[in-house]
């Protein structure tokens, strides 16, 4: 008994605390250190663990992600056309309109392709939207009549924005205009609807 109140002594003497105090924040302490350790995993380590599922054989390779396509540039397009670069189809770029210039938001999947925060901007020409910072699918047009000029400023910060993360790769259009050679070479100019 002489060996435990000489401890007990001992810490209160040299860290001014009770022994209840000393132990509850060394046991903190420990915790505290396992948790920051179990962050850190050694790559050797990570690699030996069993896979999670029981299923999934540990020589079975695991799946890796598609690449992400270089944006192809598409050129003219109507609104109508855009509404298919959504991202409800994953084999096409997911495309999105400010101002008229078409970009490839594809590197952007997670905020704009299905489920994302921004997903709702996605296949459409978003530039009063954007300007009023709104979530309302009315505002999704290019109709900027009746913005303020703060409105504007924000408009055209969201387009710098954009030219710097994304590639332009075509422009809005009201209508198509194909222009058609006929065989004695002249051109006939028919609207494409």
């Amino acid at each position: 008994m002489g060996l435990y109140s000489t401890a007990m002594e001992t810490i209160e003497a040299y860290t001014g605390l009770s022994p209840a105090a000393f132990f509850t924040i060394a046991a903190l302490m420990f915790v505290t250190y396992r948790i920051v350790c179990s962050m850190f995993v050694d790559p050797e380590e990570f690699n030996d663990k069993k896979p999670i599922d029981a299923n999934i054989s540990s020589t079975q390779p695991i799946p890796i992600p598609a690449p992400i396509q270089e944006p192809v540039q598409l050129g003219d397009m109507t609104e109508e056309e855009l509404r298919a670069y959504n991202g409800s189809d994953p084999s096409k770029p997911l495309l999105m309109a400010i101002k008229g210039q078409i970009y490839d938001v594809s590197p952007s999947r997670m905020f704009y392709g299905p489920g994302g925060p921004y997903a709702l901007f996605a296949g459409r020409e978003a530039s009063r939207a954007l300007a009023l910072m709104s979530f309302d699918p009315r505002d999704l047009t290019a109709d900027l009549e009746g913005l303020s000029e703060s409105e504007l400023e924000v408009l055209q910060d969201w387009e710098y924005k954009f030219m710097e993360k994304y590639v332009k790769v075509g422009q809005i259009v009201t209508e198509k205009i194909a222009v058609l050679q006929t065989d004695d070479g002249e051109a006939n100019v028919k609207k494409e609807e």
